[in-house]
This record gives C-alpha cells, structure tokens and sequence, in this order.
C-alpha cells in the first residue's frame, strides 16, 4: 500500500506544481538546465560540464487533449509514464485564475476514494472559506484548503466512484473561492466538463500501466 500511496504523492507534486512554477522568472530556460560552477583548473578555466536534458526522467509534458484539458504525464526511465488529467480555469475576462487536476488511484487503495484532485487558487484566497465545487445542479460540496507555496494555495480533493461518474455525465462543474480582500464577494470558475470522459479513461489507462510496471521488476518475475 505505500508503494500506491507514493504514487499518487508523485503525481501531486511534478505535475501541480509544474506549471504555476513555469511562471516564475527565475526558473531555467526551457531545455537548458540548471549549469553549476564545476571546479577550476589551475589556469581558473572551466572545463565544462554535461547538462542534463530537459526532457528527461522526472520531466513533464502533454500527451494530449481533450476539448480544454490537458493529459499531462511525468517522464520516468522505463518510459510508462503517470499521468494527471489538467485545467486551467479562468475568470469571465479571460484572466488566468486556478488549476485543476485529476487522477485515478491505484486499484486496491483503501477508502472510498478513487480519485485524487488537486486545485491550485491564487495567494490571495481566504482560506478559512475554502473552496466550494458543484457539479451541474447537484449539491454542492465544500473542501479546505491544505497548505500554500509561492505558486498558490493548495486544496486536495477526493472523489468517489459516484462522483467521478456524475463528472463524466455533466457539461459544467462550477467551483467558487472567496477572495482575501474582499470577503463578501465570491469568484466563480467555471469548469467545462467536454473532453472530461475521454480525458480521465486515457488517464487511467496510463496510471495502471504505470503501476503494473512498478510492479514488476526488470526480469519480468512478479514481486512476492
């Protein structure tokens, strides 16, 4: 169970915090790498050192689309790669406002989760109100929020067999935070279902691929 549970907690890290971090200015530039001082020969001339390529194990990138989101995969050595379901949500002005992913959980994880979410709202969010998800007309359901970072405030989410399958069957999901500044006044993002179905089934289909393969080891034998 903690192999699964480390899985999941994988795919949380590389693939939220990817692409809020890509917007800030101190990261390297795309394909170059972090480049460090080696050390100096006798002459203080730098002999140069190899630097590692962008699109290496642990890297991110898009495998496809699905209307307006995105299945974004982690590189990994073997080259069956975990994935999440991405969406960049944004304001009624076209403004750039959160992020939304989602993933399956390993067949076999305990509770009556079977999916795990993470949504990324803007610093200057009111926590203590969360943040409040509706899927077409059902009720509507609240989460808090976890921690914060310099890329925004977190909220991790689980969603049953039930609520999955509603998500698959809507056209909207609407999601609501409050803003620090104005805490009377509320933001409303909303979430385009289209592309939902196919998106999550490719998803899943990579994660259990990426999980059998974690499985077993490099003589094919099955772990005991």
């Amino acid at each position: 169970m903690a192999k699964t549970t480390s899985t999941a907690l994988a795919l949380m890290l590389a693939l939220t915090a990817a692409p809020l971090a890509a917007q800030t200015t101190d990261a390297p530039a795309e394909g170059t790498g972090t480049v460090t001082a080696d050390a100096p020969t006798q002459d203080n001339l730098a002999m140069g050192k190899e630097v590692a390529a962008a699109d290496g194990p642990g890297s991110t990138y898009t495998a496809a689309s699905f209307e307006a989101w995105e299945q974004r995969c982690v590189r990994t050595e073997s080259g069956i790669d975990p994935c999440q379901l991405y969406l960049l949500l944004k304001d009624k002005n076209g403004n750039s406002v959160a992020e939304f992913t989602i993933f399956n959980l390993p067949k076999g994880s305990e509770g009556p989760a079977v999916a795990g979410a993470t949504f990324i709202a803007p610093l200057e969010t009111l926590l203590p109100a969360g943040m409040m998800l509706q899927v077409d007309s059902a009720k509507a359901k609240g989460y808090p929020f976890s921690f914060c970072t310099q890329i925004g405030c977190v909220s991790r989410i689980g969603f049953t067999d039930e609520e999955i399958a509603a998500m698959k069957a809507g056209g909207t999901a609407k999601i609501v935070i409050v803003p620090f500044v104005a805490p009377n006044e509320k933001v409303e993002l909303t979430m385009s279902l289209k592309g939902f179905t196919a998106g999550y089934d490719a998803v899943m289909a990579a994660n259990d691929a990426a999980d059998a393969a974690t499985a077993k080891p490099a003589d094919g034998k099955k772990k005991k």
